[in-house]
């Protein structure tokens, strides 16, 4: 343990005094005087050279008169060292840990030559270039050499004068113990910003995957039901037509017409990527003012389509559906609209049951049709299926805050939703 001590106190004043080197300056880009003629001057750096400039002038008057009382003296020694005293103002902001190691050498040096008619024998602008200094270099440099720089000021105050070392000791403690606070507060701040520019791109980040979800989502919705009611009419309308021209046409007309109407409603979501001005697509988006002609078309294709509609609000029967929030009716929408499309693929027979109720808190859902496969199968689509359907109407659900299950009861497929109704969806 204290072999460890020593080496740590010898890396230290090791650092302190020769090896170490300090940061660049805080904030790195500061303010900057323009001049004629294309001349920049760093304010800081200018008002240290004016405090060198009056700390050398104010050094050199205030030790003639004790140089003249003396006896003769070359005023030549007060002016080097008035200019040891100052010079390491003019330097501390560029280089710190030089500038305070320059003073280091001249307040000793400086006294040795004074001392014989000055007491204490250094000036007040040693004084305050050695505070100064002492701060710069604790306030740019790690713990470890801020440490070091500490103690070689101390003892250097002691040997300068003892007289006045328990003052001079206070003080440079002060300024270091100043400077290594300032650093451990612009250190906490700047890691504070950088937290806070991550948390930023994260947020940014994982706005940008909801946004890919929804319009996933969006484009799944779109395509996978029109697809499917296609793909099905495609296969049963040369059936039907039992080659009846009149008839085969229509089938072609209206395949044709939900063709057109998937290019349209995918238009719609493909030109929200290209909206720059936020402005969105005029066309309104569907809802369950809607679900007449979303039964049609699954009646069109061959499957019997049973709608039981029914309400505790007090309303007309034309306005239960009707006066839904346009979250809450586009969520009903899709979330019928995938039913049907997986019924349509998936079920076993033609019949197809839709349960729709409307209370004062909330829309419910139910559909309901046969299912074929194993029942290993079912349970799978039911429970940890991945399909992209399922996925999509859990997360409409869950954005309303509501409830979403699937299930098979018997030989049955059940999709339930719980839509909440609130005042500020609307």
């Amino acid at each position: 343990m204290a072999r460890q001590a020593i080496r740590t106190m010898w890396r230290a004043l090791a650092g302190a005094a020769v090896t170490g080197t300090a940061e660049r300056p805080h904030p790195p880009h500061r303010r900057v005087l323009a001049l004629p003629g294309g001349i920049r001057v760093d304010l800081v750096q200018f008002g240290d050279c004016v405090l060198a400039f009056v700390c050398f002038a104010g050094g050199v008057a205030y030790m003639e008169g004790p140089a003249a009382a003396s006896g003769p003296f070359d005023e030549r020694y007060l002016v080097l060292v008035s200019l040891a005293y100052s010079l390491p103002l003019a330097l501390r902001d560029r280089w710190p840990l030089a500038a305070w190691r320059v003073g280091l050498v001249a307040i000793p040096t400086g006294a040795w030559i004074v001392g014989g008619f000055l007491h204490p024998p250094y000036t007040p602008g040693a004084i305050v270039a050695s505070l100064l200094v002492t701060y710069s270099a604790t306030v740019r440099c790690n713990g470890e050499i801020a440490a070091g720089v500490w103690v070689i000021s101390a003892a250097t105050t002691v040997l300068v004068d003892s007289g006045t070392a328990l003052p001079a000791v206070a003080a440079v403690t002060v300024a270091a113990l100043y400077g290594h606070n300032v650093r451990a507060r612009r250190l906490a701040t700047g890691k504070l910003a950088s937290e806070r520019r991550r948390a930023e791109d994260a947020l940014a980040e994982q706005a940008v995957l909801a946004e890919r979800a929804r319009i996933a989502r969006e484009l799944h919705d779109v395509v996978a039901h029109h697809i499917s009611v296609i793909t099905i009419q495609a296969e049963a309308v040369p059936l039907q037509a039992k080659g009846d021209p009149g008839r085969l046409a229509e089938g072609l007309a209206e395949i044709r017409a939900l063709s057109l109407r998937a290019l349209s409603e995918m238009r719609q979501v493909l030109g929200l990527l290209r909206d720059h001005d936020g402005a969105g697509p005029s066309t309104p988006q569907p809802g369950l003012h809607l679900l007449d002609e979303l039964v049609a078309t699954a009646t069109r294709a061959g499957f019997d389509v049973t709608v039981n509609v029914s309400s505790v609000v007090p309303d007309p029967a034309s306005e239960i559906l009707g006066d839904l929030p346009a979250t809450v009716g586009l969520t009903a929408y899709r979330i019928l609209q995938e039913s049907l499309s997986n019924a349509m693929r998936h079920g076993a027979g033609t019949d197809i049951a839709v349960e729709l109720a409307r209370s004062d808190s909330g829309l419910s859902l139910r559909v309901r049709n046969q299912l074929g496969g194993s029942r290993s199968h079912r349970s799978d689509f039911a429970g940890t299926s991945s399909a992209h359907g399922l996925i999509g109407m859990r997360e409409r659900v869950a954005m309303l805050g509501g409830f979403f299950d699937v299930e098979c009861i018997g030989d049955e497929f059940v999709v339930t939703a719980m839509l909440p109704i609130l005042a500020d969806t609307r």
